[in-house]
């Protein structure tokens, strides 16, 4: 039966404020800052690692909002038996009553649905957005299964899907196509993991690195190209592919679509531009470049002495990303992250939905 929690009841009756959260002091601690991995993929990585220690660990995992909610469908949480939680559902509240039926040992041995409805009166208690809906799955996970296959997928930066039929607690794996999202149905849940998204970054220098790291964490699949070998011969980030070849080679040859974004920031002239030529002909969502205001627009007369329309030259972001001042390579990254989420955004309507039924060539894990 699905578990309705009408004013998360567990919790201390203190206003947010007042109170230090369960949350906050169960916490995992966090991974090595330099690791390349999506929000995510931690979250499942750290459920792995605690399962191999011996540890009874429980995934909650959002499938549904309604009115201001905090997080969206496919956020998760993953909680052990002592309290200790990786991700977050809500940011506060609901991981406050996951943690204290871990330790409880009130969690449910199948996987079921949970659903948190957020009054004004919870929100004022509790620090949450009024008139917020949250539907979870609660299940329980058990080492090796889908779970090792999801890790090994989303570390190489591919999709994968999973269908939870919850009458049975049995997983089944697919591949899966990007802009497909968390459904529910009645009889089980369509979980998609991995990036949705690809980001063709022209130029291994500081800035790339920088902005390669963010933007894994936001969930886009990360190729770099610079064909100057004093700049690639030290790249030393295994999780992001280094794509061989000439920058106009490149945007063609990883068939570039509407979910790929194209950033050209060697600072050269006749590499950054190689890019553009064939990235603002192409159907990408997202192509900008390095270089001051003046230097882009030299940039603009000279794409125009090429077979560039003007519609195709006003596509360009130049200078690149938001302006907020930005000077070092990390802040230029900013940036340009926080453009390309903006730009993304845009095309967030589109995306494919889940599956009613398992698909008919998955693989039971």
């Amino acid at each position: 039966m699905p578990t309705r929690v009408k004013g998360l009841s567990i919790l201390t009756g203190q206003p947010a404020a007042g109170r230090q959260s369960f949350f906050a002091l169960n916490r995992a601690p966090q991974q090595d800052a330099t690791a390349m991995d999506s929000l995510d993929t931690e979250v499942l990585q750290q459920a792995h690692q605690w399962l191999a220690a011996g540890h009874a660990v429980h995934l909650a995992t959002v499938v549904k909002t309604w009115g201001s909610a905090p997080r969206q469908a496919g956020a998760m949480l993953a909680v052990r038996k002592d309290g200790r939680v990786v991700g977050s559902v809500s940011g506060g509240c609901i991981e406050d009553d996951l943690i204290a039926r871990a330790q409880a040992a009130s969690l449910p041995a199948r996987p079921e649905w949970a659903t948190y409805g957020v009054s004004q009166e919870e929100a004022a208690r509790f620090g949450l957005p009024c008139g917020g809906t949250l539907k979870l799955v609660i299940e329980p996970l058990t080492a090796g299964a889908w779970l090792d296959r999801v890790l090994e997928a989303t570390t190489a930066q591919k999709l994968i899907g999973r269908w939870l039929d919850l009458s049975t607690g049995q997983s089944t794996l697919t591949v899966a196509k990007p802009g497909q999202l968390t459904e529910v149905k009645e009889q089980g849940c369509y979980f998609v993991y991995g990036p949705h998204w690809r980001l063709l970054i022209i130029g291994a220098n500081q800035t790339a690195k920088a902005l390669a790291q963010i933007a894994t964490m936001l969930e886009f699949q990360v190729l770099v190209c610079d064909p100057r070998e004093e700049f690639t011969a030290d790249w030393n980030m295994p999780d992001v592919a280094l794509q061989p070849g000439m920058p106009d080679d490149a945007v063609l040859e990883i068939q570039t679509d509407a979910r790929t974004a194209i950033v050209a920031i060697t600072h050269d002239p006749k590499l950054d531009d190689m890019a553009l030529l064939e990235a603002l002909r192409s159907q990408a969502f997202y192509v900008g470049a390095l270089g001051s205001s003046r230097n882009q627009q030299k940039r603009r007369e000279r794409l125009l002495t090429f077979d560039l329309t003007q519609a195709d030259i006003n596509r360009l972001h130049g200078p690149v990303g938001l302006q907020i001042g930005s000077r070092t390579p990390a802040e230029i990254a900013v940036a340009i992250a926080a453009q390309l989420v903006q730009e993304r955004r845009v095309f967030e309507d589109a995306r494919v939905g889940g599956l009613e039924t398992p698909p008919a060539d998955a693989a039971a894990a």
